[in-house]
């Protein structure tokens, strides 16, 4: 089914709340100031019921410029506007101020209400119409369909009602319930026995009896306990609907008109939005940088500073990028619509559309930051996580962090990064608990720095199996987290860009050197080892010819790999062979006798207790022999 919003603008006195009472039957004048005064100060909601069964919400808005604020919260989810134009007086200047509001806030569909007519004669009215068609002309109520209507005897009303049914089933888009639910909050108020109650326009998605969510700006948790769709409790609600929301751990004096009500995690606070910003034809003022305004959007009122990044100054008619230094956290998405008014005197010049809801400070007039608005300005939300994507070159993005930054939902964002996957724009790396995201020229500069680095060190140490990996992640990709990284050299290997021995990497087709310097290292050694047996040699003290001290470590770690010879303390090695011998005996040894001394290991391999201390160590290494206690003695640890 599909849920409409409804809302009203126009002059003060022009007859909104009393249209709304013809078609509703109810006063949405709730204060008794309201009432007294006859004027509306606050939003006032209410619903009527169209013949298709469609339930529409309907919101009646101020016309006093001095409530402008409280107008604007009100636009936040309108589906279709009934701009009501008395006609005795024909379209006033608080009219025209509600129309450049609703066009920059991005109002689409509307009918013209000509309101009180049963006060005017019909060549009074043909007139007043004329002038009306005159002042919309370039307007988006251009060729809005008009309606002639008395609110107070019901003349037109029925046909209004039609009118509205007809838009409202063949032109107003089905909001989506696909993405994250948004709630901005525009009534805050607790009741007995139930607590707080924040109150608003759901603008996408959908609230369920309670789900978790997260009230932003400040980012505390709430349980949604119930929910009411005009004043029915409901267990679901959905993008369209004018809702109350009972929550759980936050008081009302934590809470105000401007919060929004998303998944916890979805949004993130922000002082920083950079924005396409238009200023308004009719404006009389000039946009200077830096100027302080009062910003709109959704629910929100807050003063910011207006850096222009592109021009010295913006007149009426221009348009350009800005960067929003606001006063207080907010927290938005990506295409939110926004207005601006001045300080002082408070008048509308402008408004646009959010571009980058969490941005970081930027300089003036820099080619490359005005390029990437301009993307950001023309792009989809593929084209805009693509952008979000290059500014985390050292250390990968995730998705759920995209999905922050950008107000998507999770679900969204991995849907663009699939996209952009397809289309070999960026490297996707799973991993339990998030999926990392790299963009393909940032990948690709990584790696050639990693295989030439990689070909260079096998050039160097030509007796390596290569560069260690702890080695090639502490040198280049040290801000990458280790799981990651280990995920990145798995995909290198995958895609034979390289060859993994274990933990060193090299370039792919890389083998050890084993040429004849490595032959005479190996002959001498075998050569020395096999005569010494357990009487341990230091490597130091063999003579190797002119071969260089850090070739032979080299081949000898080379021949440790391989599984020939065995390091048995610093600087002495041995052939494998003997140390499984020996394994043999001290297993056998500490089944007779339960325990076994270094005097017993000397004696067993007639050696000196110089080199059976470390034959005992070496078990020790192994996980054959522990200590007890006493230093000179083992015990099993198999």
């Amino acid at each position: 089914m599909k849920h409409i919003i409804i809302g009203t603008a126009g002059h003060i006195d022009h007859g909104k709340t009393t249209l709304i009472k013809a078609l509703t039957g109810r006063n949405t004048d709730r204060w008794e100031e309201e009432q007294r005064r006859g004027i509306t100060i606050d939003l006032g909601f209410t619903y009527f019921d169209l013949k298709n069964g469609t339930r529409a919400g309907i919101i009646d808005v101020p016309g006093h410029e001095k409530f402008i604020n409280n107008m604007v919260a009100g636009v936040v989810g309108m589906d279709l506007v009934l701009l009501v134009v008395a006609a005795d007086e024909g379209i006033m200047p608080q009219t025209r101020e509600h129309i450049d509001i609703l066009e920059m806030l991005g109002v689409k569909k509307s009918i013209l209400v000509l309101n009180k007519c049963d006060l005017v004669d019909d060549e009074w009215l043909e007139m007043v119409e004329e002038e009306i068609q005159e002042e919309l002309s370039g307007t988006f109520l251009e060729n809005a369909p008009v309606v002639k209507v008395s609110a107070v005897t019901g003349q037109g009303i029925p046909e209004l009602i039609d009118r509205i049914e007809h838009v409202s089933e063949e032109e107003v888009e089905e909001k989506d319930v696909h993405t994250i639910p948004r709630l901005p909050v525009d009534r805050v108020f607790s009741l007995s026995g139930f607590g707080t109650i924040v109150t608003g326009t759901l603008i996408s998605g959908v609230i369920r009896k309670e789900d978790t969510l997260e009230m932003f700006p400040g980012g505390q948790e709430c349980k949604i306990r119930s929910i009411q769709v005009h004043s029915c409790p409901v267990d679901t609600c959905y993008a369209g609907q004018r809702v109350a929301i009972n929550i759980s751990n936050l008081k009302k004096k934590e809470l105000k008109r401007g919060c929004v009500l998303a998944p916890t995690g979805s949004m993130k606070d922000s002082r920083l939005m950079d924005v396409k910003l238009e200023v308004l034809n009719s404006s009389m003022r000039m946009l200077s940088n830096n100027i302080r305004l009062h910003f709109f959007s959704g629910t929100s009122e807050v003063l910011c500073r207006a850096v222009l990044l592109g021009d010295e100054t913006l007149g009426p008619g221009e348009s350009g990028y800005v960067q929003l230094r606001m006063e207080e956290d907010v927290a938005f998405r990506r295409g939110d619509r926004f207005i601006v008014r001045f300080y002082s005197p408070m008048e509308t010049v402008g408004g646009g559309v959010i571009l980058e809801p969490n941005a970081a400070k930027k300089k003036r007039f820099s080619p490359e930051i005005l390029e990437s608005l301009k993307q950001k300005e023309s792009g989809s939300a593929t084209d805009v996580i693509e952008l979000h994507v290059r500014d985390y070159r050292d250390t990968m993005a995730t998705v759920s962090e995209l999905a922050r930054l950008t107000a998507l939902s999770v679900e969204e964002a991995a849907t663009a990064v699939r996209e952009l996957e397809s289309q070999g724009l960026v490297c996707v790396f799973p991993m339990k608990k998030d999926i990392y995201v790299w963009h393909s020229r940032d990948e690709q500069e990584y790696r050639e720095q990693i295989l030439k680095a990689l070909e260079n060190f096998v050039k160097k140490y030509p007796y390596r199996y290569g560069m260690p990996k702890a080695e090639v992640h502490s040198t280049f990709m040290r801000k990458v987290k280790p799981n990651v990284f280990d995920r990145y050299i798995e995909f290198l290997t995958e895609h034979e860009l390289l060859t993994r021995c274990g933990e060193y990497l090299a370039p792919i087709g890389y083998k050890v050197n084993k040429d004849e310097t490595y032959g005479k290292v190996r002959k001498k050694l075998f050569s020395v080892l096999e005569s010494a047996r357990y009487d341990f040699q230091k490597v130091t003290d063999i003579n190797f010819g002119n071969v260089p001290p850090q070739t032979v470590e080299d081949i000898l770690l080379l021949m440790a790999g391989d599984g020939e010879i065995v390091k048995v303390a610093e600087e002495m090695y041995t052939l494998t062979a003997y140390m499984e011998a020996a394994k043999e005996k001290i297993v056998s040894k500490l089944k007779a006798d339960g325990k076994i001394t270094i005097a017993e290991i000397r004696d067993m391999f007639g050696t000196s207790r110089k080199s059976a201390k470390p034959i005992l160590e070496y078990m020790d290494s192994i996980k054959v022999t522990r200590k007890t206690g006493a230093e000179s003695e083992r015990i099993s640890n198999l």
